[in-house]
């Protein structure tokens, strides 16, 4: 019980503990950032014990010297919404890449009975590819954005805002056609419903972790 207590009295333990609770986002990269934290503090209180203050005087210290939660957290947060956006792009290109493998014309049974004449499905058809076309190459040039152009200030700056807008955008407008395409088809065989499932799990199912992955990088934005 008193080694207990002396844990949680620590400065530097305490400050680390408020950091942790002050920070949401991909639990790896939030592991790294308090190790990195808590090094460079332990690394603090040793060389102000080393000048002469006690161990507790020279934590006390280091924590102060370290700044306060509410100057620190907002920078940590930033990192984290970059690691969170790089998330949501790799999330977003492999759902969209596998969407032409599921959607193959007569390929699989929900494919190989449209009906070709119906107007409205055509339409739904040259409408998805334009959309899947477009939305592959952004969520592409998302994940170069969050990788190899964080080295660049004005990039970074805005990078996890844009990924997250970007993939909402995307994954609101490819649920919506696909659901409207599955919808107008006339297919024989009871494959409509067989289509709306396909949609459901498809499209739906993997749209909506990388729509909940986006809505995390806008919080940590």
């Amino acid at each position: 019980m008193p080694s207990h207590a002396t844990v949680v009295s620590d400065p530097v333990e305490l400050y680390l503990a408020g950091l942790s609770r002050a920070l949401q986002g991909p639990r790896r990269r939030k592991a790294d950032l308090l190790a990195e934290a808590r090094d460079s503090l332990v690394d603090a209180t040793e060389a102000f014990e080393a000048d002469g203050l006690s161990p507790r005087q020279a934590a006390e210290r280091a924590v102060e010297d370290f700044g306060e939660l509410a100057e620190i957290a907002p920078g940590y947060r930033a990192e984290l919404g970059i690691s969170q956006g790089r998330r949501t792009a790799v999330l977003l290109v492999l759902v969209l890449l596998a969407q032409p493998i599921v959607w193959l014309e007569g390929a699989w049974t929900w494919t190989q009975h449209a009906d070709s004449g119906n107007q409205v499905v055509s339409i739904l058809n040259d409408l998805v590819k334009v959309v899947g076309m477009l939305s592959i190459a952004g969520s592409v040039l998302a994940l170069i954005a969050s990788g190899v152009g964080l080295r660049y200030p004005a990039v970074r700056d805005r990078a996890t805002k844009v990924i997250a807008r970007f993939a909402l955008t995307s994954c609101a407008a490819v649920s919506g056609i696909a659901l409207l395409l599955a919808t107008a088809s006339t297919t024989t065989e009871g494959t409509g419903l067989q289509g709306l499932l396909v949609v459901s799990g498809f499209v739906i199912a993997p749209l909506l972790l990388v729509s909940r992955s986006a809505h995390r990088c806008l919080r940590l934005a």
